[in-house]
């Protein structure tokens, strides 16, 4: 069709009926997904029509919801990069010109719009409808829950804008500060989602350079390491020994009394740790020679280079800040999608970047789980309740709508903040930024200075014959496969 033969106003209404429809469909396809996830981990109840039942099926829907937006705000900063490239490389394309501006905005802001509706209204619903009950002397039912629920939320929503509110009027005590503090929607959610930004920011922070040592502990558990100076026969024939010695234990202790079932359980327990350290053992015998001898070096090397190429581009990032401060996380929007190319070498820095801002997400979701502090959280196949859903939702919505915001402010890329993200009062802040830089390069190479010492160190001992003389054992430690010559179980 022509273009005079279409006026403006059916183009627009056109384009937006597009944007409309591809959003529509890349957040089903997200929601389906989470879908999956979740019902993978929740722990299984019976299906049952009550009342606990239907609360937790719309917990469970907002818990879908809330997975999906998170994985809208991991995949937005990569989808935005890549777009950007693939309309400088065919700008005259007709088959991609709906990739445009105006679709990578609207995503920008619907993602950061329901990252606010799920931080402080969803996920505190699901929560709070999940634990009322409702109120003392009313009847029982799903109405009662509600009402109950919404008092919770309006009272939660007074103490944070109080809290709010008193710590705008201690920080900015001017007049026009003190003007905008009764400006709820302009000031108070912009203010608020800045300060949740910054507690991601600094989450990611302290999770990622652990995520980022961990993740190499992680990979040599799945892979089949090389088997350097190891007799794997002689281990297994040792563990062969302590099963069946645990099995006549375990079969000695049935006949007995019912007294003695606590002991019989932990006998159990350590019986079947020590057949998965025996399957261990035996697929490492069973591995071929490139599985041990090239998979496992080449998968170290290349979780080795992403983590330098990290700490160097974080290394630029701060001489950059210290000569130029252009390269301030403002959130400049002058120039528009696919206009010039924010990425040095083209396309092939572009998915770089992209393969380290997934790289630095799943390290950050690995350093949460493993911090003694969340570890709590961590999600059991067919074995998690709603409410340990709950605090995985938020945790990883906090992570990921940070992480546009921790990739840009670290260098990671060039690319412009777009909608609310770029907007945070402390991107603005050039001693916040360079700290945050400076914090993550030395946490980072501290951690694996120290991961790879301890590795070296131990490798070390095990070649010269060293670590035999350590004092402890234990033949339950489902990490360690190593096994002294009497049978036991070292723990190192």
């Amino acid at each position: 069709m022509e273009a005079d033969d279409v006026t403006i106003r059916e183009q627009n209404f056109h384009s937006q009926v597009r944007e409309y429809i591809i959003c529509f469909l890349l957040f089903a396809v997200l929601y389906i997904v989470s879908y999956f996830i979740i019902t993978r981990y929740k722990r299984k109840t019976d299906d049952q029509e009550d009342e606990d039942a239907v609360v937790n099926r719309i917990s469970l829907y907002l818990c879908t919801f809330t997975l999906a937006v998170s994985g809208g705000a991991v995949f937005l900063l990569p989808f935005s990069i890549i777009s950007s490239e693939i309309l400088l490389s065919f700008p005259k394309n007709y088959y991609i010109q709906w990739l445009n501006g105006s679709l990578i905005h609207g995503l920008w802001n619907l993602v950061s719009l329901f990252s606010n509706l799920c931080l402080f209204v969803l996920m505190p619903f699901a929560y709070f409808f999940l634990e009322s009950e409702g109120f003392a002397g009313s009847k029982k039912g799903i109405k009662a829950r509600v009402l109950e629920t919404f008092v919770m939320l309006f009272l939660l929503a007074l103490l944070i804008l109080g809290i709010v509110w008193v710590a705008s009027a201690l920080i900015d005590n001017d007049a026009a500060s003190m003007e905008s503090l009764y400006d709820l929607w302009e000031f108070y959610l912009p203010y608020l989602y800045s300060c949740i930004s910054l507690m991601g920011g600094l989450l990611l922070l302290m999770c990622t350079p652990v995520g980022l040592s961990r993740m190499f502990t992680v990979m040599g558990q799945l892979l089949v390491k090389p088997t350097i100076l190891e007799d794997l026969d002689e281990q297994i024939y040792c563990i062969h020994l302590q099963e069946e010695a645990l099995q006549r234990r375990l079969n000695g202790s049935s006949t007995g009394t019912y007294a003695r079932g606590g002991f019989a359980h932990q006998l159990s327990k350590e019986l079947d740790s020590i057949r998965n350290v025996r399957n261990k053992l035996e697929r490492r015998k069973r591995a071929s020679g490139w599985e041990k001898n090239l998979l496992y070096p080449m998968v170290m090397l290349i979780l080795l280079a992403g983590t330098t190429i990290s700490v160097l581009l974080v290394a630029l990032n701060i001489l950059y800040l210290l000569v130029d401060e252009t390269a301030m996380p403002k959130g400049s929007t002058e120039h528009g999608i696919g206009s010039m190319s924010l990425s040095t070498f083209g396309v092939t820095q572009a998915v770089l970047e992209i393969i380290l801002m997934f790289y630095l997400m799943a390290s950050s979701v690995l350093g949460f789980y493993s911090l003694r502090l969340f570890e709590g959280l961590t999600p059991r196949k067919d074995d998690t309740t709603m409410t340990t859903i709950i605090g995985c939702c938020v945790s990883i919505l906090v992570l990921s709508s940070a992480l546009p915001v921790m990739s840009r402010t670290l260098g990671i890329t060039r690319f412009d903040l777009l909608g609310d993200f770029g907007r945070f009062n402390w991107l603005g802040n050039f001693y916040i930024v360079v700290s945050y830089n400076l914090l993550f390069a030395v946490v980072t190479t501290l951690c694996l200075v120290r991961k790879f010492t301890s590795a070296v160190r131990e490798e070390l001992l095990k070649a010269l014959g060293l670590d035999k003389l350590q004092l402890s054992y234990s033949p339950t430690d489902p990490e360690s496969g190593k096994l002294s010559a009497n049978g036991h179980q070292k723990t190192l």
